[in-house]
């Protein structure tokens, strides 16, 4: 594992080498995301496979869906007032509110419904991972951590949850098959952090609230100045020795922004909606397990979550 810091040692931040605007769309039933990697400007960063911001309030949802071959990983933002309602055809439910998470690995099959708890908004991120090809079979498996239960750490105007990885000298309470860092980063007003990153991982920071500098010169304000609902993707180190991580700092309003980075899997992907697998014999698969309710599927043919109407 890597560590953090906040220091003034000298710390080699990469470039960033894109800035993909999340477009606002509809999604679901009602819904409203900004989606950025899972769009056409980025379809994917190996090994993350789509982000979305998401709002949503009754009536507008997520009925009834499959998945396979991948993980979901749901965050309810601290600040939202709305809670999200899951339920599936394995028999688990419950409710996820403001600074929860809930990381569910799809594996070989599961068909679930994600829809407003509370009747308020709720905000949050999804994302979903990749799975590498040995662990897309696998059985579904849950993690669910509750906000109070979310390690958290702050220092010199950085405040941060560590949902996946390590920040600060802090590490999280989730296991991730596919090796990955997923921060929630506040930085008051001036405040400069340093993540470091393996040199062969992918990454990105997605911005939330305020305005700031990230990558290489971002504690001399050097390069444009970053707005709310962006996706940073970081360029590639020319080698493992030239890079240290990714550098942000906060202007006068704060910077608020979540950091994931992950271990490329470099398999092929090949995805048809909610399947995920490595080549299309293998989604052809999917699909008639799903219609013929077999291999993780079980109960799909006949399934109907009890929320999926709740606010019709």
């Amino acid at each position: 594992m890597t560590t953090q810091t906040v220091s003034d040692s000298v710390f080699r931040s990469r470039v960033i080498e894109m800035a993909v605007p999340a477009r606002e769309q509809a999604e679901g039933r009602g819904a409203r995301v900004r989606r950025s990697i899972g769009s056409a400007q980025l379809r994917n960063l190996d090994p993350f496979l789509m982000t979305d911001f998401f709002v949503v309030q009754p009536p507008g949802g997520f009925p009834d869906h499959p998945h396979r071959g991948m993980a979901t990983v749901t965050y309810i933002l601290p600040g939202s007032e709305g809670t999200i309602q899951h339920e599936d055809s394995a028999g688990h439910k419950g409710e996820i509110g403001a600074g929860d998470v809930q990381w569910m690995t799809a594996g070989r099959g599961i068909v679930h419904a994600e829809m407003p708890g509370n009747g308020k908004h709720a905000n949050g991120i999804q994302l979903w991972v990749n799975l590498r090809k040995e662990d897309k079979m696998l059985p579904p498996e849950y993690q669910e951590i509750v906000s109070k239960d979310i390690p958290t750490a702050e220092k010199d105007g950085v405040s941060v949850r560590v949902i996946a990885g390590e920040a600060l000298g802090v590490n999280a309470k989730i296991f991730t098959r596919t090796p990955t860092h997923y921060l929630h980063y506040t930085l008051a007003p001036g405040a400069v952090v340093d993540h470091a990153v393996p040199a062969h991982w992918n990454g990105f920071i997605y911005t939330i609230k305020g305005s700031g500098w990230v990558g290489a010169g971002a504690a001399e304000h050097a390069g444009p100045v970053r707005q709310p609902h962006h996706t940073l993707v970081f360029g590639k180190p020319e080698d493992s020795a030239n890079t240290d991580g990714i550098s942000a700092a906060a202007g006068d309003d704060g910077l608020e922004f979540v950091l994931i980075a992950g271990e490329p899997i470099n398999e092929p992907i090949v995805q048809y909606g909610p399947f995920v697998m490595n080549s299309m014999p293998e989604i052809e698969q999917a699909f008639s397990d799903y219609r013929r309710g077999v291999n993780g599927f079980e109960n799909a043919p006949v399934w109907v979550s009890e929320i999926r109407n709740k606010w019709q």
